[in-house]
This record gives C-alpha cells, structure tokens and sequence, in this order.
C-alpha cells in the first residue's frame, strides 16, 4: 500500500474524521471587534502576523509594550512597525496581496484572540506620530481591516504548558545566536564577538 492511499485530499474525507464546526466554535466568530475581543487585544503584548504572496509565506511575531496594537474602531485595527532586520517579507507579502491573520497571544492566559482582514501600510504623519516612544516614530504602520475576529480555546496552552515555570528552557542550553548564524553563514557572519555586542545592540534598536 502507497503512501498517498493515507493521504487526506478532499474536504469530505476532512470531515468525514473532524465533522463539522458547530456550537460554540461558530458563534464566536463575528465581524467586528467585540468588547470582549477589544479587553484581549489591550492586554497582549504580542502577535504574529502571517501573510502570503507569490513569492512565499510568512509569520512575523511583533511585540512591545501591552496595547501596542490600537483599536482605531471596530473594524480597524493598527501596528506600528518598530525597527528590526528590515526583511520586510511580510510587508512584501501585503503589497502583493492583502490578507493577513493575526494570532495574539497574552503571557498567562490560554485563550488566544485570531483576527482575519486586509492590511495596508501608511506613513500618516498623524497616524505615526500616534506610535512615537520617546520622540522616536514607527518605520511605518500596518492598518489591518477586521474580516473575522474568533478566540481560540486554550487547549494548546495547556498541552504544551507555554507559560508553565518548569517548561521555560534555558537559552544558554540552546545556540547563542552568534553561533548560529556562524554556522549557517561558513563563519561569514555572526561568532562571539556579534554575541558580546548583541545586548547592547539590541537594547538600543528597540525604538
């Protein structure tokens, strides 16, 4: 027997083993940014954004300060862009086709808030001077228009006991990141001395 006799292809063999979604996992999606959904959003501190284009897929985690991502109302939403490895490949993505779905996450909390819509990128002065941290401005903000807006149950927190004490890894057991990127790079780049200035460098790239 093949492998691909065991392989799932159509949407009936999906829900012939996950049926359909009903109750509660149907309810809660709405259009709009509820109260309840606005609470969590205020009170996240990160979300990753994923995007997709004809160049790719992309999920970029953005954090700062809890509420950093504004409710401009209802249906709206934005993030400021702060400064980073100038990749850009989710912006990339949202020049090329507009859809995004953000997963904010809240340190603590299991449930998680997904929102879908249509993003776009401004450099409103007002809309950045909003953003500024001690006289510094966003390279940019991303306006994301609210298709969808769902928690998620916390079941996978609780699997994967995330915010756990015990489940916290040590970083000094895994690569530093000078090493890593000695590695992937033939000792081009990265090696000890791009681990001694990180710190520094990071504490002041922050805004």
């Amino acid at each position: 027997m093949s492998a691909t006799e065991h392989l799932i292809t159509t949407i009936e063999q999906l829900e012939a083993i996950y049926g359909k979604p009903h109750g509660a996992s149907v309810v809660k999606e709405i259009d709009r940014i509820a109260p309840a959904y606005r609470r969590m959003i205020e009170v996240s501190p990160f979300v990753a954004i994923a995007t997709g284009g004809e160049l790719g897929f992309d999920c970029s985690p953005k954090g700062d300060a809890p509420g950093f991502v504004r409710i401009l109302d209802d249906k709206t939403l934005a993030i400021p862009d702060r400064p980073g490895n100038n990749r850009i490949d989710g912006y990339r993505n949202i020049i090329r086709n507009s859809h995004v779905a953000l997963l904010f996450m809240i340190p603590g909390v299991g449930e998680t808030l997904r929102v879908n819509g249509r993003a776009s990128i401004s450099i409103e002065p007002d809309l950045m001077q909003g953003f500024a941290v001690d006289g510094k401005l966003p390279r940019s903000v991303m306006v994301v228009h609210v298709d969808t807006v769902f928690f998620h149950c916390s079941r996978a927190i609780v699997r994967s006991k995330l915010w756990d004490e015990a489940s916290k890894v040590d970083r000094k057991s895994l690569p530093s990141t000078g090493s890593m990127i000695a590695e992937v790079s033939a000792g081009q780049h990265g090696g000890e001395a791009y681990d001694l200035a990180l710190p520094a460098r990071v504490k002041a790239s922050l805004y």
